[in-house]
């Protein structure tokens, strides 16, 4: 398997070298919304630890990644008052991964409404934002206020 490249958008974003819609953030997570969302209110769970996908990150830091996604889950039912909700998590290109620093991909989900298809365009930030805003007041006190 190849090394963890610090170089990833990702890792970038956590530098603050590229710029995101933080939704939320503790020691070990950060939470952001996804530029090419696959429905409204698709954010990312990323660990802050350098890990290229799940099978080299350390258990504890998995753990608080997989914390973090359950709670991401449940808000974003209550922010989008959704149906259900599609968790994906993908490994090395094979796998479907595109960006190798783990992440997992949180997308509040309607019965009928099917998925925009992955890779499509980026989204319109004023409405990502708008999203952003309805996940973040759903968060209350636990939402990021960079």
């Amino acid at each position: 398997m190849t090394v963890y490249d610090d170089q990833n958008v990702f890792a970038k974003i956590m530098r603050g070298e590229l710029p995101c819609e933080k939704l939320y953030e503790d020691d070990k997570t950060l939470v952001i919304m996804d530029i090419m969302p696959r429905g409204d209110g698709h954010c990312l769970v990323l660990p802050k630890a350098p890990a290229r996908n799940i099978l080299d990150i350390e258990p504890a830091d998995l753990s608080a990644v997989i914390n973090t996604v359950q709670h991401m889950g449940r808000t974003v039912l209550k922010a989008f008052d959704a149906d259900g909700v599609t968790i994906q998590q993908f490994n090395e290109s094979a796998g479907g991964q595109v960006v190798f620093h783990l992440h997992f991909h949180v997308i509040p989900r309607h019965d009928s409404v099917r998925m925009r298809p992955p890779g499509g365009p980026m989204a319109d930030m004023d409405e990502l934002k708008a999203n952003a805003d309805k996940i973040r007041a759903a968060l209350g006190e636990r939402a990021y206020r960079g």
